[in-house]
């Protein structure tokens, strides 16, 4: 027979294995009804916004996705009880996690493709990030405030979306090394198209982006670069977004 203190070291680690198993599945497994009712909630915006929302609706491939991403671990402890309702929730920093419909349709509007390397201005909580993970090969993502981007890249990388990579910069100038970019989303308000995006945003690609000043109208721009380079805008809903900061927006 073993002695009493290897059975307990062995009993320790069992159960530690067993909490592991636990928590990494627990997540997706958290606060279904929520997740469906926020799902229905996407699909009744949707339906009301037919200017914006291309075909028949958002990508059932999208709301997949959002259903199995647990938003309420991307924000703050206090907001957790409003984390599936369909409204932005403070994150801190005087910045927000944007209401689901709105992330819903960013990312539905730059076609994700399960090959495609997408590029994500504002980083925030890292919710928007997790959400482009299962569809693309590999999401880059950049957050100009250090103790966000650093928060977000923990939290991502605790929830295990490997495929994501968070730098702190200034997203303006988007990220060069790993350009060009299939799809581009920018989740603050710039006072216009940056041109370093457009640049390195890949032909045939797309690029979502909410254009206006803080103080103005402010609305949601979809970008595409044509195969033969040439780039087309079209102006979608108005939309009210937190401040893109860095480069010459300021």
């Amino acid at each position: 027979m073993r002695p009493l203190a290897q059975c307990q070291a062995l009993l320790a680690a069992v159960l530690a294995s067993a909490t592991a198993v636990v928590s990494t599945s627990a997540p997706a497994q958290d606060r279904l009804g929520e997740r469906a009712a926020m799902i229905e909630t996407i699909k009744l915006h949707a339906r009301s916004a037919p200017s914006a929302v291309e075909g028949q609706g958002i990508d059932p491939a999208v709301l997949e996705t959002m259903g199995n991403v647990p938003r309420h671990f991307f924000v703050p402890e206090e907001q957790r009880g409003a984390a599936y309702r369909d409204r932005p929730l403070p994150i801190g920093y005087g910045q927000t996690i944007s209401q689901p419909f709105i992330v819903a349709l960013m990312t539905d509007l730059i076609n994700v493709r399960r090959g495609d390397a997408v590029l994500e201005i504002g980083t925030g909580s890292g919710y928007q990030a997790a959400v482009l993970s299962p569809l693309a090969a590999k999401v880059y993502s950049i957050e100009i405030i250090p103790e966000l981007g650093e928060r977000a890249a923990a939290r991502l990388a605790e929830l295990r979306f490997d495929n994501v990579e968070v730098k702190v910069g200034d997203g303006y100038y988007g990220w060069p090394a790993h350009a060009p970019f299939d799809g581009i989303v920018v989740t603050a308000a710039a006072s216009h198209i940056p041109p370093p995006l457009v640049e390195q945003l890949a032909k045939g690609g797309r690029m979502v982006v909410p254009v206006g000043g803080p103080f103005a109208t402010q609305f949601l721009m979809l970008v595409e670069k044509r195969r033969d380079g040439s780039i087309t805008t079209r102006q979608l809903l108005p939309v009210a977004f937190v401040p893109l900061r860095g480069g010459r927006v300021q």
